[in-house]
């Protein structure tokens, strides 16, 4: 697998086929760009029998010409509220469609994140979406909200807001039946530490978001076990010369992945160079923390209790003006990574791919392109523009090729 297909000992298949190969047939992936976890392969390949990556190509197997593009892992949200139109906070049908709008965009494993709302609703849906990851559609549900702080509340009710107290937090990780993956929690409130411990002690990550804390709190709360920023920077307050912060904190400890909303809107280039700069590329996840909108367009939109207006691009709440999640698909995160920020292909697959799939637990089967693992693909041309997404062995997005 990701050999040069010229080179001695490797399989070569005595058929090719210059279109994909229909569902179930054996691919070989031929002459691309390659990203291993041990860097790129130049004229490589990928072989995917059934729904894996394998390495050795049967002796049916079609060759799909693929040269000059580029291959890499499907991509993974940790941190994503909907898209196509629909909501993770809506029925089965919206959860399905935000799914898929966002595998037409590469993202092939996802994590559903709810909004706050009232805690009886939450749990509700934590039900309902832990039905869904049981069934594959999902990889689990991240909770952002209610337990953040009415400080830094961006887009969420204020009304609705509460202490993280761990009996609370308890009844939304028993709601989600072993599907809860990540809960983000404004630490410094009462009962944040308790519940941090809570969700380390039941293998939830404790993210830090929508905070005030302080430097020395957020210590504390990563000592605790919290591991993971929520979209490091926005919703927490500005690094500080006399009063670092979270900020400070969350990009000096190696035990902390920094989520980070690649769009141009939320970051400035230079924030994101810092984050790099201090965290590096293998403690960096870029994420969507897409809403409705994401693969629609402008217009209004309902984001939990709230309306949202989307112009030219960007969710803004109608009251008061706040950023409210995005309209980012992961593949243009991609691409403006490497075209605009100027990061290099492998960290930018480390970023959108290893360190996710990392974090959920999941490196056994996602997260990069190697043997045994799912076959999860993204194809893209010499200008990173997405050309072919595979899911576990079958085309999402079929590429158009010569």
């Amino acid at each position: 697998m990701a050999a040069d297909p010229g080179a001695r000992g490797t399989a070569r298949p005595a058929t090719t086929h210059p279109r994909p190969a229909t569902a179930g047939t054996p691919l070989v992936l031929s002459g691309a760009h390659v990203v291993l976890p041990t860097g790129t392969v130049e004229a490589g390949q990928v072989i995917v029998d059934g729904t894996r990556i394998t390495g050795t190509a049967p002796p049916n197997a079609q060759v799909i010409d693929v040269r000059d593009h580029w291959l890499v892992p499907g991509f993974v949200d940790i941190h994503n509220h909907g898209g196509g139109g629909a909501s993770f906070s809506g029925t089965v049908d919206d959860v399905l469609t935000a799914v898929r709008t966002h595998r037409l965009h590469g993202t092939t494993t996802l994590v559903a994140s709810t909004v706050t709302d009232e805690m009886d609703l939450l749990v509700r849906q934590a039900g309902l979406l832990s039905e869904l990851a049981e069934q594959g559609e999902i990889a689990g549900i991240h909770f952002e909200g209610p337990f953040i702080s009415p400080c830094r509340k961006g887009a969420h009710s204020e009304a609705l807001l509460r202490d993280p107290e761990p009996a609370e937090v308890r009844k939304l990780i028993d709601a989600a039946r072993g599907k809860a993956r990540m809960v983000t929690l404004a630490t410094e409130l009462p009962g944040g530490i308790d519940s941090v411990r809570l969700l380390a002690e039941h293998g939830v990550i404790a993210a830090i978001g929508h905070t005030d804390a302080t430097y020395e709190q957020t210590v504390q709360a990563i000592d605790a076990g919290a591991t993971v920023a929520t979209h490091l920077f926005n919703a927490m307050p500005a690094l500080g010369h006399r009063s670092p912060g979270p900020i400070a904190a969350l990009l000096e400890d190696e035990r902390v992945t920094v989520e980070l909303i690649n769009d141009g809107t939320h970051l400035h280039a230079a924030a994101l160079e810092l984050a790099f700069h201090h965290a590096g590329a293998d403690r960096v996840a870029f994420i969507t923390d897409a809403m409705d909108a994401a693969g629609i367009g402008d217009g209004r939109y309902m984001l939990g209790p709230l309306e949202v207006e989307v112009s030219e691009g960007v969710a803004r709440l109608v009251e008061g003006g706040s950023i409210a999640g995005s309209t980012l698909t992961l593949d243009r995160a991609f691409k403006r990574a490497v075209t605009v920020d100027g990061l290099s292909v492998a960290d930018t697959v480390t970023a959108l791919s290893t360190n996710p799939a990392r974090l959920l637990g999941l490196s056994d089967r996602v997260g990069s392109l190697e043997p045994g693992k799912d076959a999860d693909l993204v194809l893209l041309d010499a200008d990173f523009g997405l050309k072919g997404v595979m899911r576990q062995g079958e085309w999402v997005v079929t590429p158009q090729l010569p």
